[in-house]
């Protein structure tokens, strides 16, 4: 297989998420170019209309009139989709709001931990109802809160941002510290709105009555979603792929550190910055890849890569273990198990840790077919591997790819050649 060629990625999805809540709170007109049109982000401006923000309907440009911090009660559930994000960022807004709300979402997203985003609300003295589970459905009664300290027990951006969002739109303090750095797309995002927003190491401080000015933001292309053409390009027999305008945020971009250690030839070229994120052109070449060792410290700038680096361990000389990374677990699928699965069922030797996975890299084809239990990731993984000169790999559910890239399959397709 030879890649070639020149791609510019959807837009980030973390980032698309904010620019709407953060374009919906601000005072003002803040517009919006380059966009990520999927299913998660339909989802976040979905919950924004139903709470009375007026979000045109998502394209590569448009503009959105700030509602500051009126919002409506809602006459209908705010059905989040398959997106975590929605949810955990809506529940911070929602649960500093004077109205009554019900989050809910499809199978998959009903089933993911809620109360890590319940504690910290609850102690600024909201109301959430969870069932037995602690997934969907939530019932959010909102109204005055108060200042919080808070420390969380995860890395978790949605974790922080419900508590910055939370903090924001009642007017108080939040200080909330994490046991390592998580995506800082929130704090970056706010600061350059005007909030007045201090980080200290792993503390970020939200000072009361900070309020948010309209900003336009310029969408970068995802580093996730890039991820998969570079994994590509870098098990690859030849050739070079040139990925354009990715966000190269640090808390970001574990992934491309990665395969570095792997030994892929990785390098940025025309970095810049843009609306305060950096940005670059990412240039990956075919390369050998050698097994490695990812700990726990590695994970947090990775966690949606990991089952992409799970699929190039195949393919690397030696062997290759994750662990910690039990957060896993607790994503779209069990994605421990279901990659574990998945590589088992193709003919790779791979093992499942209790917050992990050990593969063992070789050169014979892989073939079968792999269930990815509607999980999105999974399926553009197994995706790349199966692009891999040999491999015969069949991917159960290919269209759930329009939950982050809908255009997957075709920008597979125009970058691979035999």
């Amino acid at each position: 297989m030879k890649v070639s060629g020149t791609l510019r990625v959807p837009g980030d999805k973390s980032i698309s998420h904010r620019a709407l809540i953060f374009g919906a709170l601000a005072d003002g007109a803040s517009r919006v170019t380059g966009i990520l049109e999927s299913a998660d982000v339909h989802s976040t401006a979905g919950v924004l209309r139903a709470l009375g923000v007026p979000i045109p309907p998502l394209s590569a440009d448009f503009v959105i009139a700030g509602a500051g911090r009126a919002l409506r009660q809602p006459s209908v559930d705010l059905d989040c989709g398959n997106s975590g994000t929605t949810t955990r960022l809506m529940a911070g807004v929602v649960a500093a709001s004077d109205l009554v709300a019900t989050f809910v979402g499809d199978a998959s997203l009903s089933r993911r931990p809620m109360r890590r985003i319940a504690r910290p609300l609850e102690a600024m003295g909201a109301s959430i109802e969870l069932p037995p589970h602690g997934g969907l459905p939530m019932t959010i009664r909102g109204g005055t809160l108060h200042d919080v300290e808070w420390q969380s027990e995860v890395a978790s951006a949605q974790v922080k941002s419900a508590i910055l969002l939370a903090a924001l739109v009642a007017g108080v303090r939040a200080t909330v510290t994490e046991p390592t750095r998580s995506r800082d797309h929130t704090e970056t995002m706010l600061a350059a709105r005007g909030a007045a927003v201090r980080i200290d190491g792993l503390t970020v401080t939200l000072e009361a009555k900070s309020r948010l000015v309209a900003a336009d933001t310029e969408v970068p292309g995802d580093p996730s979603s890039a991820a998969f053409f570079a994994g590509l390009a870098a098990m690859a027999d030849a050739g070079e792929l040139r990925l354009q305008n990715v966000c190269v945020n640090e808390t970001r971009t574990g992934f491309f550190r990665q395969i570095e250690a792997m030994g892929a030839r990785v390098r940025e070229e025309n970095r810049r910055l843009l609306g305060g994120e950096w940005v670059a052109d990412v240039v990956v070449d075919a390369s050998e890849l050698r097994g490695v060792a990812v700990s726990e410290r590695d994970v947090p700038s990775m966690i949606d890569e990991l089952p992409l680096v799970a699929c190039l361990a195949t393919r690397a000389q030696g062997e290759t273990v994750i662990t910690g990374a039990s957060e896993l677990r607790i994503k779209e699928s069990d994605r421990i198990a279901a990659v574990v699965a998945g590589l088992k069922a193709v003919g790779a030797t791979a093992q499942e840790l209790p917050d992990g996975m050990r593969i063992q890299g070789s050169n014979r084809p892989l073939r079968g077919r792999v269930t990815t239990h509607g999980d999105h990731r999974l399926a553009m993984a197994f995706g790349v591997l199966a692009a891999v000169r040999g491999n015969e790999i069949e991917v159960d559910d290919r269209d759930c790819v329009s939950v982050s890239y809908p255009g997957f399959w075709a920008d597979l397709s125009r970058v691979t050649s035999e």
